[in-house]
């Protein structure tokens, strides 16, 4: 029997689904930058969206302790109870929300969990309102799921808020879900009490919505404590949160998120789930047990890290916002800057003429060697989002390099 080559197979079988969606700009980005960095190039990536500290050694024990004690085998589709049990616990003493194991569905990385989410509950045509700027990967997920975009702008002038006006004269009968996210990537700003209760006040009247609220970063918060769109009782039942352990306990690599909602919402993501990859890794799941079980305001580790990238975050709006041209803020939690630089579209160096924040992010990359992500990939076309989640040095080299290069274009 001849052997079938891959070349001779129809580029036209790949599905139409996947035709929709984009390769994550974020991670395009980083590739590029691995690339140039494996040519011997001096590449600085403030792209990705990762802590550069290590796991907690306490963290690292449980796991090898997990391979030790032999936790290798098939876990529950759902997550082991016991993690689910510490999640439970981590909800009530962190954000005051109450939710039963059974409503805690845990998956591969938050980013399964949002996937879980929409594919459980869209069909062709819902209708899903997000804000833009918007995390790179909600759009598509959307669209893989079937779903509609229904994107609201907000601007660098109103903190890249959503106001509740907005949002209620986007709600119709097709809209199935609002997805919400605070402290935000990309522009690292956080909803406060007040604006949280007016969103809330649109979103009870329309019970059948879906709330779903990303809460990724929550910990790392400059401006006070965190609060969940889910401890409002008015919507607390119509509320899914989405969480994980790979910003705060900088755990990116182990792929642990959860979902936690109502009961019919997370018996729905474990039958999809149960059919695509089934329960995440065991040990993952051992070591983000201990991770869970360590209150935050009790870790030195958390806040050693949220100190220093409150330092960085001063560094880089300080020193960025002496270039020219370039519009920025202060963001209040994550670790992203998404200032605004349309002031340099339309401006050449004689060679390369900047037509928007890609070819920004492009000349960037091949001029100054730093790597930054295109506003466009968010849903703003204005902006660039620079990650800070690197050295202090390196941060302010980059912005050297930066400046440097945007002098060239006139």
């Amino acid at each position: 029997m001849p052997i079938l080559k891959m070349d001779n197979v129809n580029k036209d079988i790949i599905s139409l689904r996947l035709k929709s969606i984009t390769e994550s700009a974020t991670l395009e980005m980083t590739r590029r930058s691995r690339e140039l960095k494996a040519r011997g190039m001096d590449i600085i990536n403030l792209s990705i969206g990762e802590p550069d500290f290590n796991t907690p050694d306490p963290v690292k024990e449980a796991a090898k302790k997990a391979i030790d004690n032999n936790i290798t085998h098939y876990p529950p589709v759902a997550g082991f109870r016991e993690l689910q049990e510490a999640i439970a616990e981590k909800l009530k003493r962190d954000n005051n929300l109450n939710f039963t194991p059974e409503q805690i569905v845990v998956s591969n990385g938050a980013k399964q969990s949002l996937a879980n989410i929409f594919l459980s509950i869209l069909n062709p045509g819902d209708e899903v309102i997000i804000a833009a700027p918007y995390w790179v990967s909600y759009a598509d997920i959307i669209k893989m799921a079937g779903g509609k975009v229904v994107a609201l702008s907000t601007g660098i002038e109103d903190n890249f808020k959503l106001n509740p006006e907005k949002l209620e004269a986007a709600i119709n009968g097709k809209t199935k879900a609002f997805l919400f996210n605070s402290p935000s990537n990309p522009t690292g700003m956080v909803y406060s009490v007040e604006e949280i209760a007016g969103l809330v006040n649109v979103l009870k009247n329309h019970p059948n919505i879906l709330v779903v609220s990303d809460e990724i970063y929550e910990h790392i918060n400059y401006s006070g404590k965190h609060v969940s769109i889910a401890s409002f009782s008015e919507v607390k039942e119509q509320t899914v949160v989405v969480n994980g352990v790979s910003k705060c306990y900088a755990m990116t690599g182990w792929r642990i998120g959860y979902m936690a909602g109502p009961l019919f919402l997370a018996k729905a993501c474990t039958k999809l789930q149960g059919q695509y990859t089934s329960g995440p890794g065991t040990i993952s799941q051992m070591a983000a047990l201990k991770a869970m079980k360590n209150p935050p305001q009790d870790s030195e580790y958390i806040r050693e890290m949220v100190s220093a990238f409150k330092n960085r975050r001063d560094l880089l709006v300080k020193n960025i916002g002496k270039i020219p041209g370039i519009k920025t803020y202060i963001p209040a939690g994550a670790f992203y800057l998404f200032p605004d630089v349309s002031s340099y579209f339309g401006k050449t160096d004689g060679e390369t003429v900047i037509n928007n924040a890609t070819d920004f992010s492009l000349y960037l990359l091949d001029k100054a060697h730093v790597a930054v992500v295109t506003g466009e990939a968010f849903g703003d076309p204005n902006c660039i989002r620079i990650s800070y989640a690197t050295s202090s040095s390196l941060l302010e080299e980059a912005v050297k390099r930066i400046k440097a290069t945007l002098k060239k274009l006139n």
